[in-house]
């Protein structure tokens, strides 16, 4: 790991609301994909379209936090097009679970805009998109 001095100043790291999203999206990107590897392996064929888009989303946050960690250029491309796959898939998959649930016998992370998760997963990518916008590079 790059030490501080070294550390794009974009990267989440440097600050403490920074490290706080980081966290969130560190134990969103742990669970997600821990709730979609038990769910695909123990009962992949109760409800396959809901336990493959659990485990897209859970390569989404892993995805996120990477970018946001890392900051720079690269880290903010990463980040940004991480969160905005994230809010559309919450969004999308939010309106399709309330609108018909019998595509989506069981939840996933993103399910009635991710209700089961006290609605962070409707939240977060506004807060990281945020994150993004505010931090970004100033012309000299």
């Amino acid at each position: 790991m790059p030490e501080a001095s070294t550390r794009p100043r974009d990267a989440a790291l440097g600050s403490g609301l920074g490290r706080v999203l980081l966290l969130v999206y560190g134990v969103f990107a742990l669970s997600a994909s821990a709730r979609a590897l038990v769910q695909i392996t123990t009962k992949f064929g109760e409800a396959p379209l809901a336990y493959l888009l659990s485990a897209f989303a859970g390569l989404v946050y892993i995805s996120a936090t990477v970018g946001l960690a890392i900051g720079g250029v690269r880290g903010r491309l990463i980040a940004l097009v991480s969160c905005s796959i994230e809010l559309l898939g919450v969004l999308v998959v939010g309106v399709l679970t309330v609108a018909d649930a019998g595509d989506f016998p069981d939840d996933t992370v993103w399910s009635h805009f991710g209700s089961g998760y006290g609605y962070v997963p409707l939240v977060l990518p506004f807060i990281g998109l945020w994150w993004i916008w505010r931090h970004r590079p100033r012309p000299a």
